[in-house]
C-alpha cells in the first residue's frame, strides 16, 4: 500500500470529508487520484485552502481526472481484447494511466482545470511566501508567537515545516482573520483550532512586544545590512505586499 500523505489535516485528526468536500466526493477518490497523480492531488489539497473557490469544482476536477482514466482503462482493454501483444507490462500499463491522468490535471484548456490550478498556485504562492515573512516573538517563558492574517486557510500546511524549525520548543502562529491558531506546546503534536479553545493565547495583547531585544537586534540588523542605493520600493512590493506589513517588525 502506498504512503499518502495527510494534505488535508496535518495538524490533527482527520476531518469528516464532508467539511471540506461535499457530496461527491470521498476518500476513495482523493486516495485513487493520489495513486494515479501527484500532482493533481496537490493542486487539490492547496485549492481546498482557497476561500473563495467554489468546491464543487474541486469535485468536478476529481471527477475528470478518474473518468478521464476510466476511459483510458476501457480503451486499454479493448486494444488487448484484440491485440494480445499490447501493453502486457502491468508495470507500464500504470505507467500510461499515469499519463492520462496528469494531461487531464494539466489540461488548461478547460476552464475547470484552469480555475482549479490558479487557485492552487495563488495558495502554494502565499504559503511559499509567509514561511519567509512569519515573524515570531517570545511572549511567555520559551514560548514563540506569530501572527498573520493570510488570504487563504493555510494554517495546517505550517504545522510540520515550523516543528522542525523550532525543534522542541513551544510555539504558536495566529490567524487573525479567521480567529484561529495553530499551537505546538513542548513536545507534543502541533493542534490546530478556534483562537479561543486556546484561553492563554486569547489573553496574550495583541500586536509585538515593544521590549522584545531580539526583535531590537533584528530591526538593528535590516538596517544596518540595508544598502540605500540599491532600494526599490517597486520590487518590494511585489514580494513583501504592504498587507503582511503589520506583521514585520522590521518596517516600523
Amino acid at each position: 500500500m502506498y504512503n499518502q500523505p495527510d494534505l488535508f489535516s496535518p495538524a490533527g485528526p482527520a476531518p469528516d470529508p464532508a467539511e471540506f468536500f461535499l457530496d461527491g466526493c470521498n476518500f476513495f477518490d482523493l486516495d485513487k487520484l493520489y495513486e494515479l497523480s501527484i500532482q493533481a492531488y496537490s493542486a487539490v489539497a492547496n485549492a481546498r485552502m482557497d476561500d473563495t473557490l467554489d468546491k464543487t469544482c474541486l469535485h468536478k476536477y476529481i471527477k475528470k481526472i478518474l473518468d478521464t482514466v476510466s476511459d483510458f482503462e476501457a480503451k486499454t482493454a479493448a486494444s488487448s481484447y484484440h491485440n494480445k501483444n499490447y501493453c502486457k507490462n502491468t508495470a507500464e500499463a500504470q505507467l500510461r494511466l499515469r499519463a492520462a491522468a496528469d494531461r487531464a490535471a494539466n489540461d488548461r484548456g478547460d476552464p475547470l482545470v484552469r480555475t482549479v490550478l490558479d487557485s492552487a498556485y495563488r495558495v502554494g504562492h502565499e504559503i511559499h511566501r509567509l514561511m519567509g515573512l512569519l515573524r515570531f516573538t517570545l511572549v511567555l517563558d520559551g514560548f514563540w508567537l506569530a501572527r498573520c492574517a493570510p488570504d487563504h486557510s493555510i494554517l495546517p500546511v505550517f504545522a510540520e515545516y515550523f516543528t522542525l524549525r523550532f525543534g522542541d520548543d513551544p510555539w504558536a502562529i495566529i490567524d487573525e482573520k479567521r480567529r484561529l491558531a495553530l499551537v505546538r506546546t513542548a513536545c507534543e503534536e502541533p493542534c490546530l483550532g478556534p483562537l479561543a479553545s486556546f484561553p492563554f493565547l486569547s489573553a496574550l495583547p495583541g500586536g509585538r512586544c515593544p521590549d522584545d531585544k531580539w526583535e531590537e537586534l533584528w530591526r538593528r540588523y535590516h538596517r544596518n545590512v540595508s544598502i540605500e542605493n540599491r532600494k526599490n520600493p517597486r520590487l518590494q512590493l511585489q514580494l513583501m505586499p504592504r498587507r503582511y506589513w503589520k506583521y514585520l517588525p522590521e518596517i516600523k
